[in-house]
């Protein structure tokens, strides 16, 4: 592609690759003459913008010189007064040879000559700089001359040699070696090289083609290889590019064939050894790929021949062409169409034909438009390909290649790089609190593990939630809650005798001492009197309990219209209940409380529901509870300042089957009601009730961007109480929820980037149906390598799908695929349950002591499973082979759960034989049937619960539409994100979500399942679950 052009008739060279901006020098060509026969010369130095989309060069310097140019080289020498611009070297007419500062030419300011030597006796048309020493020169001209010149002292030049050679012929072109600074070659038109080394000032070998047709025209070193060069002829007889290698000398090792007049310049890339430049009589200018030796570039057609090519040395995929047809183009050798060029030259002639309206559109003939096609190098370029790479890989791996430091030419072929594996750990702290777990896991204990973390905590709240957790792993659970939350039986029994000394003090008298006395000793007979069992003991007793003590005090029985005689009347005849009704009304509590007694437990309710609504003192609430038993009501009735004494209540008078719930409940008013003040003091709650997914659900509230400590953090307190709720149920008692599986999974995924892949692999649910925990848990057991030799590899994640296989019945079908067939219909799998490092059989056995959280907990723990009867996921079978629909639901544990499970087993066998959820979306019916039962247990009005029950028969609509497969793209990845925003504990980005996924599809699509979305989403959002 034309990148630029300039109209000069001039010969041209690049800036040194350290120059910036790029720039462009010419100089008028003396091998050309215009219409005015003029023999004076012009430098010129023009900036190469190639932001700028046009054509132009912006010209940044000009210089008129006294003739015309044979030969231009641009040097960095930057020594002395010189500055970094560099020099600018010009052979001319009659042995000429000057030195420009480009400083100086570009400022216009001082004298841009430094210096003029007219040593040689003819045309000077070779020139270059040594590429390891910046002030030598070298210049060749007529006669065989060839100057080395030090720009340093230009007074006397030095020669490399004599002119041996007869007869004396021309300097065609110079090169110095790109790897041998000492080493300078020289082509002359004979067909002739010669390879002259400074150090001994002389040649040390001649090379030269046996035909006598190979007329040189350039020459150029390879730009890594030090022994071997290219020579081209610009004879049409022997159109040719040799290449040739210094130690086989006899004849060249390749020859270039593809041009069918003399070629007349040669420029090998500097940035890609395999690519060489070369244009020639037939106006073609051709990219070689001399490890191919084909043509890998081709331009089109030239005008006029081009007599010069060359690379820019800074750019490596533009060059320059100058042809004798005036013109001085750029290119790109990435190829293009020119129909960006060519719509541009169209847009500005029809700018100039235009009368204010628009012309027709240009219709391109074909064959033009197919010939203006460039196509791209056929293989991509050396400064293109990555000379070293590095990328992350699983189980934090760090994957580094790079470049052999040995030289390419003594690299063998096929090139074998090294790669290089490391480990790259950046949470060490994480590490080193993890293997502590792990360690206190695996050796049981984690009495001392917890009692570390209490004394290295600084807040007091992290404190009480160590405590309450190395609570959960001893015995009496529910006592020593109490004593954390400041109150002790033996404590209150100290203070309650010290009240009653007090009062004995300051206020009894000895009569009432003498009838405690009495009492004591009555206390004592009756309790030594009841140890005596035997039928003798009994009939002495009666005896003395039949005599009639002397002097009994008589006492009458009112018989008065007043309250009292009333009050003897109803108990003459028995009728209990308006005795108390009387009592009640003079505020005879005690008395109405005695005979409620004696009436039945009926009675006495109504006695004491009515005691409690009249008296108005502040312990009554309590004494209510206590009496009533109304937990519920106490949880959500109680002042959230007294939440130590509502749980305190709960360890002391609950009974253990609805000890969980209410814990939960009461937690869950903590989190919502207290404005997140009393988040933290909620998590104990949960601890109590041993919900492992509701502590980590409060835990994300307080984490919105979760760190890998406080990750780690989380997971030291999952860890710990799910093993004490092993140690109560057993192994398969215990089954996470969707929002503690997503967080285990996110802590494997932090290890396994650590390097820690076992460790990672360890804390996995292990039968865990959600597609990221199955994929991981295949990632992690490959990653491992040899450390999983002899383990059972995990079941692939991913449906196999059977690629060009010719159909078969099940009939015809192979005896091998008849067996894979067998397997592929799998048995429903137990509860998934949390995996904690594999020496818990070191623990010692599950305690026979009462759990606060033991009894009907199992049933809580697995409301966060979806419901409804899970079918067994078939695989993808090969083709003819189908299991019959018994198959699937044969053997298959009935799931035990509430109440809401046991009506969905009875709904008719087409619900139970609907087709099974696709493995990659169960997880959007696991998150969203979670998020309902979340609501459910956090909606205390019968009109959010109604809607929630409606919402969760209407999101069957959306399961159908995931088994049929009739869900767009977008769509089902927006139902992706919102599942993972619920399962994050975020409903307000959920909705936001929701938005999106409703503005971008069609309203056909999503009618069914969205609007009930959202109100699912609004609920847990006003809920704040």
């Amino acid at each position: 592609m034309k990148l630029k052009e300039l109209e000069r008739q001039a010969v041209q060279v690049w800036s040194p690759a350290s120059q910036y901006p790029v720039y462009l020098a010419t100089g008028t060509s003396a091998q050309q003459l215009d219409a005015s026969f003029s023999t004076n010369g012009t430098l010129e130095i023009f900036e190469v913008d190639f932001r700028d989309p046009s054509l132009d060069l912006k010209r940044k310097g000009v210089l008129s010189a006294s003739s015309r140019f044979h030969k231009l080289i641009w040097g960095s020498f930057g020594s002395g007064l010189l500055e970094a611009s560099g020099v600018i070297a010009g052979g001319g007419d009659n042995g000429m040879l000057t030195l420009y500062n480009v400083t100086h030419v570009l400022s216009s300011g001082k004298e841009p000559v430094i210096a003029q030597r007219q040593k040689h006796s003819g045309a000077v048309r070779a020139l270059d700089f040594n590429p390891f020493q910046g002030n030598l020169l070298a210049s060749g001209a007529n006669d065989s001359e060839i100057f080395i010149w030090d720009l340093n002292n230009l007074s006397v030049p030095m020669t490399p040699g004599s002119k041996s050679q007869q007869p004396l012929e021309d300097i065609k072109a110079l090169s110095w070696n790109r790897q041998v600074q000492h080493i300078l070659s020289s082509a002359h038109p004979s067909g002739k090289a010669v390879v002259w080394d400074l150090r001994k000032n002389e040649p040390i070998i001649k090379v030269s083609d046996h035909s006598n047709r190979m007329h040189c025209s350039g020459l150029a070193w390879h730009p890594d290889i030090a022994t071997q060069l290219v020579l081209c002829s610009e004879d049409d007889r022997l159109p040719v590019i040799q290449l040739w290698d210094l130690r086989f000398a006899s004849s060249p090792l390749k020859v270039l064939e593809s041009h069918s007049r003399g070629i007349l310049s040669v420029s090998w890339s500097q940035a890609d050894a395999e690519l060489l430049l070369s244009s020639a009589k037939d106006s073609q200018i051709l990219c070689w790929n001399l490890g191919s030796s084909e043509v890998v570039y081709k331009l089109p057609m030239l005008s006029s021949w081009c007599f010069d090519v060359q690379w820019c040395p800074r750019d490596p995929l533009v060059f320059s062409a100058a042809s004798f047809d005036g013109w001085i183009n750029l290119y790109s050798v990435m190829g293009r169409s020119w129909e960006v060029q060519q719509m541009r030259q169209a847009d500005k002639i029809s700018s100039s034909f235009s009368k204010g309206q628009p012309l027709p559109p240009l219709q391109v003939p074909e064959q033009v438009a197919q010939a203006s096609l460039i196509p791209p190098l056929k293989k991509p370029p050396k400064w293109m390909r990555r000379p070293a790479g590095v990328s992350f890989a699983f189980g934090g791996k760090l994957v580094t290649f790079g470049l052999p430091s040995t030289p390419v030419h003594q690299v063998p072929q096929p090139c074998l790089r090294l790669v290089f594996i490391s480990q790259v750990t950046t949470e060490p702290e994480l590490l080193a609190q993890s293997a502590e777990l792990q360690e206190a896991l695996g050796s049981g204990n984690l009495l001392n593990y917890c009692q570390n973390k209490i004394h290295q905590a600084s807040l007091q709240s992290e404190k009480m939630l160590w405590q309450f957790l190395k609570v959960t792993l001893e015995k009496d659970a529910r006592m020593k809650f109490l004593k954390l939350l400041g109150y002790s039986k033996d404590e209150l029994q100290k203070k309650v005798a010290t009240w009653l000394r007090s009062d004995l003090r300051l206020g009894e008298s000895p009569q009432s001492k003498g009838d405690d006395l009495n009492s004591n000793r009555q206390q004592a007979f009756s309790i030594q009197t009841s140890k005596h069992t035997t039928w003798e003991a009994s009939v002495s007793s009666d005896f003395f309990d039949e005599l009639i003590p002397q002097n009994m005090t008589l006492w009458e029985i009112p018989i008065t219209e007043d309250t009292e005689g009333l009050l003897s009347r109803a108990l003459l005849l028995g009728e209990l209940g308006p005795a108390v009704e009387l009592c009640l009304k003079e505020e005879r509590f005690a008395d109405a409380i005695i005979l409620a007694q004696a009436g039945g437990s009926d009675l006495l309710k109504q006695a004491q529901e009515r005691y409690l609504a009249k008296k108005k003192t502040g312990i009554a609430p309590l004494l209510a509870c206590i009496i009533q038993k109304n937990w519920k009501d106490m949880v959500h009735a109680c002042s959230l300042k007294n939440w130590r004494e509502a749980l305190a209540l709960l360890l002391t008078y609950s009974e253990p089957e609805k000890f969980p719930e209410l814990c939960d409940r009461l937690g869950t008013r903590m989190e919502q009601e207290s404005g997140w003040a009393l988040t933290s003091e909620a998590r104990l709650c949960y601890v109590c009730s041993g919900s492992v997914e509701r502590l980590v659900e409060c835990w994300a509230k307080c984490q919105p961007a979760s760190s890998p400590m406080a990750l780690q953090d989380l997971m030291e307190k999952v860890m710990v109480l799910n093993r004490s709720l092993e140690l109560l149920r057993g192994p398969d008692g215990v089954s996470p929820g969707p929002a503690t599986t997503y967080r285990i999974t996110q802590y494997a995924n932090l290890l396994a980037a650590q390097g820690s892949l076992a460790t990672a692999m360890s804390y996995l649910p292990s039968d865990c149906a959600q597609l990221p925990v199955q994929q991981l848990r295949d990632r992690l057991f490959h990653a491992q390598g040899s450390g999983v030799l002899g383990q059972q590899s995990p079941p692939f994640p991913f449906p196999r799908v059977v690629v060009g296989a010719t159909p078969y019945s099940q009939e015809t079908s192979s005896p091998r695929l008849k067996f894979q067939s067998s397997h592929q219909v799998p048995i429903l799998p137990p509860r998934p349950r949390i995996f904690t490092p594999q020496s818990s059989l070191m623990m010692p056995l599950t305690p026979s002591h009462p759990s606060p959280y033991q009894g009907s907990r199992m049933q809580n723990t697995s409301d966060y499973r979806p419901s409804g009867v899970q079918e067994a996921q078939p695989l993808p079978l090969g083709p003819g082979v189908r299991p019959g629909p018994q198959d699937s639901l044969k053997n298959a544990p009935v799931p035990k759960g509430n109440l809401q499970r046991k009506k969905q087993c009875q709904q008719p066998l087409d619900k139970i034989n609907r087709k099974e959820l696709p493995p990659e979306h169960q997880s959007l019916k696991i998150s969203f049937e979670a998020l309902l039962q979340r609501c459910s247990l956090s909606a205390t009005d019968l009109k959010t619960k109604r809607k929630l029950d409606e919402a969760a028969q209407r999101l069957e609509c959306l399961y159908d539409k995931l088994c049929e497969g009739t869900l767009s793209p977008p769509v089902l990845a927006g139902l992706h994100e919102i599942a993972r925003c619920v399962d994050a504990g975020s409903p307000e980005q959920g909705l936001a979500m929701h938005a999106q996924v409703v503005g971008c599809s069609s309203f056909s699509e999503v009618s069914s399942f969205m609007p009930v979305l959202k109100s699912v989403l609004t609920i847990a959002h006003k809920l704040r679950v």
